[in-house]
């Protein structure tokens, strides 16, 4: 499939405001032209996007329900009354309740955490968890990243004469659950000045108005930072205004001293002695946790994350490393069996969305497949599979389709859907799967135009190959840490030729490792192009070639050299 590059141009006042930050701040016009694309015009807020600050965090009592929710759970603590922190399996839960729960402990002996089983139970509050909670004798329950649809589930609980505090960041209905605090700052009166929290963020945000009301000190809560650091990063939230405060503070924490459990993940994945960044994350920390809800239940990875034993902490990675081994397994065989279901589809080029089922399907890795599909085809992608009497479904999107919205669409067909923009997940009664599939890819036929099903890659600025050099990567480094709304920049070199070293590596040979010079410099510079040997006869012909990348520092044996993460490569003038 070919990749169109977009070129990100510039206007007479950008360059104006780029000039003057190279002016006032001494930095490269390539970086202050990346600063002001991101909306930093001034010297100052420059300085407070490079160095965060604790003191620029929010303050929690603007969401809406926070005085209920920490005098509700001051009482409980008084009254020494048995709380559940209650959070969903996946990363953002699992590690939002470690946070609340590490932070409560010391305050109460009455503590517990559920975790929801994802077969047997399903995502979000469930009434086996709450029926746990009665026979445990718990009056509070503490939801995490899930509850803000549970409606009937909260008026059981209530019944049952157990009350509910909500911390959710999924887009609420118009009806709220009857809980005693609903703490989303997505509900719409909510005045709260950051809307894009992850679920654990918002369990943070809840210890700090608990921790302000009792003058407890932010130090202690700012050892949990590591965890809020992991969910950012793993939930594809974005990295900007609180979140860069978080997830800053949190990576610091991360390289300085993790916790004994989080420092297990870190040994096991081969990340020990390296600076951890949110790409390490996304890429090896958050998958591990993800297994254990995926392949066996969540509470395990609770379990690691509040250990406080190095060999607990030990064997518990091991454990969640062989989950993690065992749904990269079955997650290519599914991957495999769905891409032959596509191979069997008429005139597949008139799809403008991608529906698969198979009722034998491992309901934990769907949401992975349905990633890798829309990566492969560039469409939006639901992978359906049955798990009990319904089928259950993962969606994933393109750029500028709302999947949250097209399945909200189809609700009254749903007996469950919950998300965001480009993540959702869906249950339905099987009778109704062919009325669904027929009204989403209706939906998505008159909504997604050619040009979304072409996969872009937005080049933030055109540089030749002598400009980079370890002094531009120490300031391109200060923009970190990157993700959604602030990705690492992406460059193009253009008419580039192989130094005459270049060549394929890999077990079959599939990569090309570039040593490359252009018109302006005979110095090479190290790239690599993972899966793009197609490209190597042109290169060894020493013709010109154009390619965009990313940069990376690469230490071996304690050396620190830069190497281009090569994106793609177009052997044709642009």
């Amino acid at each position: 499939m070919i990749t169109k590059w977009n070129f990100q141009t510039s206007t007479e006042e950008e360059l104006h405001k780029r000039d003057k930050l190279v002016a006032e701040l001494g930095l490269s016009p390539v970086v202050c032209l990346l600063l002001v694309q991101r909306g930093l015009t001034t010297a100052e807020e420059v300085k407070k996007f490079f160095k965060p600050s604790l003191n620029d965090l929010h303050d929690p009592f603007l969401m809406p329900d926070m005085e209920k929710a920490v005098k509700r759970l001051n009482r409980a603590l008084g009254n020494k009354e048995k709380i559940l922190i209650y959070g969903d399996y996946d990363v953002d839960g699992t590690t939002a309740v470690s946070l609340v729960y590490k932070y409560l402990r010391p305050y109460s002996s009455s503590l517990d955490f559920y975790i929801p089983d994802r077969y047997d139970e399903g995502y979000g509050i469930s009434y086996k968890g709450i029926n746990y909670a009665k026979e445990n004798g718990i009056t509070l329950i503490i939801s995490l990243d899930c509850g803000i649809k549970a409606i009937e589930k909260i008026e059981y609980a209530k019944e049952l004469g157990i009350d509910f505090i909500i911390c959710d960041h999924h887009m609420p209905d118009d009806v709220l659950p009857d809980a005693v605090a609903v703490l989303d700052a997505k509900r719409t009166d909510s005045i709260y000045p950051y809307e894009h929290l992850s679920g654990c963020g918002v369990g943070f945000k809840f210890m700090q108005a608990f921790a302000k009301s009792n003058n407890f000190p932010f130090s202690d809560l700012e050892k949990l930072l590591e965890l809020t650091a992991v969910s950012i990063a793993s939930d594809i939230v974005p990295i900007t205004g609180e979140n860069r405060i978080l997830a800053y503070y949190g990576l610091k924490q991360l390289n300085s001293n993790p916790s004994l459990g989080l420092k297990g993940i870190i040994d096991i994945c081969g990340l020990s002695g390296k600076e951890i960044t949110i790409s390490d994350i996304v890429f090896k920390i958050g998958p591990r946790i993800n297994a254990s809800g995926r392949m066996m239940n969540g509470k395990e990875a609770v379990e690691l994350l509040l250990a406080k034993n190095i060999d607990v902490a030990r064997e518990k990675s091991e454990s969640i490393n062989q989950y993690n081994e065992e749904r990269r397994e079955l997650d290519k065989k599914i991957t495999d069996e769905a891409n032959a279901i596509i191979d069997g589809f008429p005139n597949m080029e008139d799809h403008k969305a991608i529906i698969v089922y198979n009722p034998g399907w491992h309901k934990g890795v769907i949401g992975i497949v349905a990633s890798r599909l829309t990566e492969k085809y560039y469409r939006p992608a639901v992978v359906l599979t049955k798990s009990s009497e319904l089928i259950t479904g993962s969606a994933r999107s393109v750029t500028g389709f709302d999947i949250y919205k097209a399945i909200e669409n189809c609700r009254d067909l749903l007996e469950n859907f919950g998300g965001h923009t480009y993540a959702a997940g869906l249950s339905l009664k099987e009778e109704n799967l062919e009325a669904f599939k027929e009204r989403f890819l209706k939906l998505a036929a008159e909504e997604i135009i050619p040009e979304q099903m072409i996969p872009q890659i937005d080049i933030d600025a055109t540089l030749d190959l002598q400009d980079i050099n370890q002094q531009f990567m120490n300031e391109l480094k200060k923009m970190s840490p990157f993700g959604p709304d602030n990705q690492k920049p992406i460059f193009a070199s253009l008419k580039v030729k192989d130094y005459g070293t270049s060549k394929l590596v890999g077990k079959d040979l599939e990569h090309i490792k570039l040593e490359v010079i252009d018109d302006k410099s005979n110095t090479p510079i190290h790239g690599i192009a993972f899966g793009m040997h197609q490209h190597n006869a042109h290169i060894k012909e020493m013709k010109p070639f154009n390619i965009c990348y990313t940069i990376e520092e690469n230490t071996y044996n304690g050396n620190t050299t830069l190497q281009l993460m090569v994106k793609d490569i177009k052997e044709n003038e642009m």
